[in-house]
């Protein structure tokens, strides 16, 4: 019996092993397909915050709540189902849409440049901000404006961040080498999560910073400690809005770059691989110019910034051509609803 128990609880200890190793596994590509997605990771934090702009301060928290659950459920309940659907049925087809993905970085953040640079230059499909004056209404009627605004908000919050979220999840999954669905999908939850706690939670760091920086200001604690929280605090307050400015910037070079290096390594899948050469061939020469340590940062930095060239370009000729082309989509797509329309007022008659 003794001898039966200790073999029970060897086998047991054997499989505790292949568990663990397992988990360390899932764990390291997690880590791995997330620093792939960092740059659109960095978009996704920079755009966020806009979305709790002109709201009470304590609806701030709750409304980056909403939009971090919307998130989850964009990512586990419907693009990693899809994710494992096509890399089970049709798995030849990924290259297609993440290098499709990588285009529409590209275009979005040449647009979002050329936008900065050029006001008014782009091609104008971006919301138009809704201003309402809440104060003229009586108080009810102010409370279920304020609660549909909101609601507004955090709808269009969760629609933009569902194609960012497609391009976390398609870059994941291109990253993770061969293996079960299991490990696959066990993979991309973990990114997705994590990716998710992350971002939403620097975003409530990030909105909160002000808040932070005026209570800090307002210490009435004595020098030197008082004296350093409202300098901290002053700080705070006056340096976020630059923060942000900064935060946008980046995570506007980050989608350039993030795209031009896909669409780059998606030509060298097809066998176009003329670019992809031409960029390793720079980093080897800029790697091998530079004595020492630096010379991975160098040549980490030039292939950074040969895929961020090769991305605006890229964005910039889908630029006008989708300029070209939603006119005609939106015209299709009107067309399409009227005729729905008006068959279902017809059987509705």
């Amino acid at each position: 019996m003794s001898v039966g128990l200790l073999a029970l609880l060897d086998d047991v200890a054997a499989l505790a092993k292949v568990a663990a190793a397992s988990l360390d596994d899932i764990a390291g590509q997690a880590a791995k397909a997330g620093t792939k997605a960092a740059g659109v990771v960095i978009d996704d934090a920079a755009v966020t915050p806009r979305y709790v702009t002109g709201f009470d301060s304590s609806r701030e928290l709750p409304i980056i709540w909403s939009i971090a659950k919307g998130s989850l459920r964009n990512k586990l309940f419907i693009l990693l189902p899809a994710a494992m659907a096509l890399s089970a049925l049709l798995p030849q087809a990924i290259v297609p849409l993440l290098m499709l993905g990588g285009v529409y970085l590209c275009y979005e953040g040449a647009e979002k440049l050329m936008e900065t640079l050029f006001p008014h230059a782009g091609h104008g499909g971006h919301e138009a901000e809704e201003v309402i004056d809440l104060t003229q209404l009586d108080p009810e009627a102010r409370a279920v404006e304020a609660r549909r605004l909101e609601d507004e908000k955090i709808a269009s919050a969760i629609r933009t961040d569902f194609i960012l979220s497609a391009e976390i999840m398609a870059i994941t999954l291109a990253a993770i080498p061969g293996g079960s669905l299991l490990n696959q999908a066990l993979v991309m939850a973990v990114v997705g999560i994590g990716i998710t706690a992350g971002v939403y939670g620097v975003v409530a760091l990030i909105v909160k910073a002000d808040d932070t920086g005026v209570a800090l200001a307002r210490s009435r604690l004595g020098p030197p400690l008082g004296s350093l929280l409202r300098m901290l605090g002053r700080g705070l307050v006056v340096g976020m809005p630059y923060f942000l400015s900064v935060l946008a910037w980046i995570g506007t070079a980050a989608m350039i770059w993030v795209g031009g290096g896909i669409v780059l390594h998606g030509l060298d899948e097809f066998g176009v691989d003329a670019p992809a050469e031409l960029l390793h061939d720079l980093q080897h020469d800029a790697g091998a110019s530079v004595a020492g340590g630096l010379s991975g940062v160098v040549e980490w930095l030039t292939g950074a910034a040969g895929a961020g060239v090769f991305g605006l370009l890229v964005g910039g000729l889908t630029i006008p051509l989708v300029g070209l082309l939603a006119p005609k989509v939106g015209s299709l797509v009107t067309r399409v609803s009227g005729l729905f329309g008006r068959s279902n007022a017809q059987s509705r008659a």
